[in-house]
């Protein structure tokens, strides 16, 4: 049995072919891939359920469901969708090519396969679907905070911590925060200029930093797809110490230490941690804290701080 640690992926075939299915099969086998292998669309369907391959090699003409819905219902689902499709067919004509790409898949294998290069095109397309999913790991578990926004302020993507970062802005603004679907009314409105100052002068080399709040720093480069930018979130690191806050708000030494990690962009959990605390003990402090200074949430604690000076 070949080792874990030798397997290069796992490659789901979908074919009612039995010479395809041991041809590919055995073709997979002997390059180091675990294959799975299903006679129609259905049965693939609910193969995946258990165990989800890292790419398919999905046929066009099948009974019951064709290759085509088959990748449709696939792409439908969120759990599915990443998952890379290539098409094999021994169709050419124009329209089945472009019909395919527009269900979702990735590319194709026209018939007869030729093992060389099923295993070429396998390997091109993992390589580049784990790159992109590392990528979109390290935006999602790390603080990086960026989005990308069209021309109208309409949200195409971002990642966690810029949903963060816009929800506290928005607070911070007093504007209600529309669930990360368009820019908050007033970086919008920031945003429209900016387009329309960058149309009439020549395009920055760098991207320039833009404050919009105190705390709240931004840079906008364009996209690699037309009409729309990148936007890179920062947030101003303030330059407080306990002993500052505490005597400019009348608090405590340890609630002056919580409210400069809140300004920190900091989590209870995360400064029960650098306190040597638990996050219960820090929510207690911050109760006392919201109460001393007439406010109710965190974004708005620091923003009593920052208008204060």
């Amino acid at each position: 049995m070949m080792e874990a640690s030798a397997i290069n992926g796992t490659v789901l075939i979908v074919d009612d072919t039995p010479g395809n299915l041991a041809l590919l099969s055995d073709t997979l086998s002997e390059a180091n891939y675990r294959v799975l292998v299903a006679t129609d669309g259905c049965s693939a369907i609910e193969q995946i359920q258990y165990i989800k391959p890292d790419i398919i090699l999905l046929d066009v003409m099948m009974p019951g469901i064709d290759g085509f819905e088959t990748c449709n219902r696939l792409k439908a689902d969120p759990d599915t969708a990443p998952i890379p499709v290539l098409f094999m067919t021994g169709l050419s004509e124009l329209e089945n090519l472009l019909r395919g790409f527009g269900e979702g898949a990735l590319d194709y294998i026209v018939k007869p396969i030729r093992p060389a290069e099923v295993l070429a095109r396998i390997e091109v397309h993992l390589t580049q679907t784990r790159n992109l999913r590392r990528a979109q790991s390290l935006l999602d578990h790390h603080e990086f905070a960026a989005l990308a926004t069209d021309v109208s302020g309409r949200i195409v993507w971002l990642t966690p911590a810029a949903s963060e970062w816009l929800a506290d802005f928005a607070e911070l603004q007093g504007l209600a925060h529309l669930a990360d679907t368009v820019l908050p009314e007033t970086l919008n409105g920031w945003f429209q200029r900016w387009l329309r100052q960058t149309e009439r002068t020549t395009p920055e080399p760098e991207a320039e930093a833009h404050r919009l709040a105190p705390g709240f720093v931004l840079r906008v480069s364009p996209s690699q797809n037309p009409d729309e930018y990148l936007l890179l979130l920062q947030r101003e690191d303030a330059q407080w110490t306990p002993e500052t806050l505490r005597d400019k708000l009348k608090l405590t030494f340890r609630e002056a230490e919580i409210l400069m990690w809140i300004a920190r962009g900091k989590t209870n959990k995360e400064i029960g941690i650098i306190l040597t605390t638990s996050p219960r003990t820090v929510n207690k402090h911050l109760e006392h804290i919201f109460e001393k200074l007439g406010v109710s949430t965190r974004a708005a604690a620091v923003a009593m701080v920052l208008q204060r000076g």
